[in-house]
């Protein structure tokens, strides 16, 4: 513990009698003083004692230091003295070295000379006994050593092939042939080997056979052992994956050259067995089933490039993408070069199918809609003066948009953009890919949409008609979702097919145009519709107001808040208010509902304005334009609710008090209209002849 010596001191006190409280002590100074003068003497002598003995270990100390730096200067002076020996020695290993290295290559330039002269003797005695005619050596007779004989005839026909013709003709053919026997013996070596699976026989056997020219041979007989009962099962490709698997594991332990072998049995894979399969999958459909051609020919071409994956995983040389590309193409290149001329024609096929099921469902015969100039004339005039060119069709609510066959269509052209994307090369795939693109424009759009716009707009009738069944808001409806489910597909399939290439504008280009064209028929259709809709609202009005409503015969007995030709055209407004909703969205419903509603507003203007109002009358035309603004509420459109509000006020003046037209056309909303249109109003009061009514409004 640290020492405190505060509590020394306590501690020292606390022990002499006297120097405390303990046990009822009287405090004694003096004893307390002079055993702290005790104490301190002691400390004293004890300090003494310790500092002698801190000297004495100090100066031992450092007679130890002393002796231990000696030592440490002999030990480096000993160090030396080894270092130099040691570099001594060193420099003598290195001369005895090199002496050894000179005589080993004497040694050697003397035993190289020796052994190939004792090789050429050996291999002169075998020649000899082939020139002999008769082979007596153990190494040609005994079959257990047909390794070396391998080597010596290996030897032989390469001395045989300098020799001339005319004077070694005999023992030139002797040597070929044991040449051939032993090649023979060796593959059959071989392939009893792999039959049995004695993989270092296998090994032995190739090595022997590398340096002849059968060994080719060797390689071809092991592939095509190797397929022996691997193609069992249905699926050739997967087959395939599982013999190149274990080849691959095999292939090393036997052959030099595993990498060679190996990309030869998979060549052999692909040129025999895979264009077989391929062959005859194909040419079944080829000219009969353009549909399961084209399915059987993705799928086929998926699988040998899925199967070309795998494959890449293994050591097949140096440029092995090179290798299986090509080998795919020697396979599918004759069904590729026409792949796109087979796809438009089974598209063009099977849409113009699709549609003409469908019109046959709806026992429709498809109208013409003719091209060239009388029908240019007729389009352009339709569009200056919005006016039906033609009898009107009645299409019994039949719209000729059908969800299923846009699906149908679109289905179809999506799996011909995967087609495409898949089998095309690359050069070609933005070209091909626009071509399919231009199929479904002409079939969807030109074909399907075009022609039921075109059918809906000769079945709008015209303005005038009575009780006319308005189905084109059903058509721009449909059309509206075929819309989008068309930009869909043009965005998701054929977008990443073309992004990066010159194709894109082009094909950005031709979708402008084709939507462009026909949102201008949807306008003219909606235009035309709101035109029959306000036609319908003349005739309610016709048929249903009277001018007695307006100025009954007897003032104090009117019973109705508002006349039956409002309820009637309140009605039909609302129904055709909720019908646009559900047929469009975005903002073409504001657009549309405010169209209409500045129509309706017009034709209520002009409405009011056919009659006289008497006091009453005028109340109950007030009621019948609060009943109209209540509806325009619907329209959900400021401009609309404004136009009412107006009008409004101003079937005011056809009530209010003589004295207090000027106050009441002075007002918010009358303010800023103009003073004819206020005197207007003023005279469809029946008491407007009178001289008080004229001169207040003067």
């Amino acid at each position: 513990e640290p020492f405190v010596a505060d509590e020394y001191i306590e501690r020292l006190a606390w022990r002499t009698p006297g120097g405390g409280s303990r046990g009822g002590e009287a405090f004694d100074p003096k004893r307390l003083l002079e055993e702290f003068v005790n104490h301190i003497q002691e400390l004293q002598v004890m300090d003494e004692r310790i500092q002698r003995k801190v000297e004495k270990l100090e100066q031992q100390c450092q007679k130890e230091a002393k002796e231990f730096a000696k030592k440490v200067q002999e030990l480096q002076k000993s160090n030396q003295v080894a270092f130099q020996h040691f570099q001594e020695l060193d420099e003598h290993i290195s001369y005895v070295a090199t002496k050894v290295c000179h005589l080993g290559d004497q040694l050697e330039g003397v035993n190289t000379p020796r052994q190939r002269a004792v090789e050429a003797q050996k291999l002169m005695k075998y020649f000899n006994e082939f020139l002999d005619g008769e082979l007596k050596s153990d190494v040609f007779t005994n079959s257990e050593k047909i390794k070396e004989a391998a080597d010596i005839i290996q030897k032989l026909h390469l001395i045989a092939q300098e020799l001339p013709f005319d004077r070694f003709s005999e023992v030139k053919s002797k040597i070929a042939s044991k040449y051939h026997d032993l090649e023979c013996q060796l593959i059959q070596e071989f392939t009893s080997a792999q039959r049995r699976g004695e993989i270092s026989r296998m090994r032995e056997v190739a090595a022997v056979l590398l340096h002849f020219k059968g060994y080719s041979h060797c390689v071809d007989v092991y592939i095509k052992q190797c397929q022996e009962g691997a193609f069992l099962r249905n699926d050739v490709f997967e087959d395939a994956a599982i013999l190149c698997q274990r080849v691959n594991k095999q292939v090393g332990e036997v052959f030099s050259n595993p990498e060679t072998v190996l990309a030869k049995l998979i060549q052999n894979i692909f040129e025999v067995k895979l264009q077989s399969y391929v062959r005859d999958q194909l040419e079944e459909h080829r000219k009969s089933d353009a549909e399961q051609y084209l399915k059987n020919l993705y799928d086929l071409y998926t699988r040998t490039t899925n199967l070309s994956s795998k494959l890449m995983e293994f050591n097949l040389g140096t440029d092995k993408q090179t290798f299986l590309s090509k080998l795919i193409k020697s396979i599918f290149i004759s069904y590729l070069e026409n792949y796109i001329e087979v796809e438009i024609g089974y598209l063009k096929s099977r849409s113009a199918m699709i549609l003409q099921r469908y019109y046959d469902s709806k026992n429709h015969q498809k109208r013409s809609i003719g091209t060239g100039g009388i029908q240019d004339l007729k389009e352009r005039i339709r569009q200056r003066t919005n006016l039906p060119l033609g009898p009107s069709i009645d299409t019994h609510g039949e719209t000729f948009l059908s969800q299923e066959v846009v699906v149908n269509l679109l289905q179809e052209t999506k799996q011909a953009f995967e087609r495409c994307h898949r089998l095309s090369d690359p050069s070609d795939l933005p070209k091909n890919a626009f071509r399919i693109f231009s199929m479904l424009v002409e079939f969807l759009c030109t074909e399907h949409i075009d022609y039921a716009l075109e059918t809906g707009l000769a079945g709008i009738p015209s303005s005038d008609s009575k009780n006319a069944n308005l189905y084109f808001l059903d058509v721009v409806h449909q059309a509206n979702t075929i819309f989008h489910l068309f930009d869909k597909q043009f965005n998701d399939h054929l977008m990443p097919l073309i992004s990066s290439s010159p194709k894109l504008s082009e094909c950005l280009q031709k979708k402008k145009d084709i939507i462009e064209q026909m949102e201008v028929k949807l306008d003219m259709g909606i235009d035309r519709t709101l035109n029959c809709m306000i036609g319908q609202m003349k005739h309610i009005l016709a048929a249903e107001q009277k001018k007695t409503d307006f100025k009954p015969e007897d003032e104090n007995n009117v019973l109705i808040q508002y006349t039956n030709a409002c309820v009637k055209v309140c009605g039909y407004v609302r129904k055709q208010v909720e019908k646009i909703r559900n047929s469009m969205d975005g903002k073409n419903v504001d657009t549309v509902l405010m169209e209409l509603g500045v129509r309706f507003h017009r034709l209520i203007y002009e409405h009011l304005q056919q009659y006289s109002y008497s006091c009453m009358g005028g109340m109950l035309a007030i009621c019948d334009v609060a009943e109209y603004r209540k509806c325009a509420k619907d329209f959900k459109i400021a401009l609309v609710l404004q136009l009412f509000d107006t009008l409004h006020a101003l079937c005011n003046l056809l009530v209010v008090a003589p004295d207090n037209l000027k106050q009441v056309c002075s007002g918010e909303q009358l303010a800023n209209l103009d003073k004819n249109i206020l005197h207007s109003f003023v005279q469809l009061r029946v008491d407007y002849r009178s001289a008080r009514l004229a001169r207040h409004f003067s």
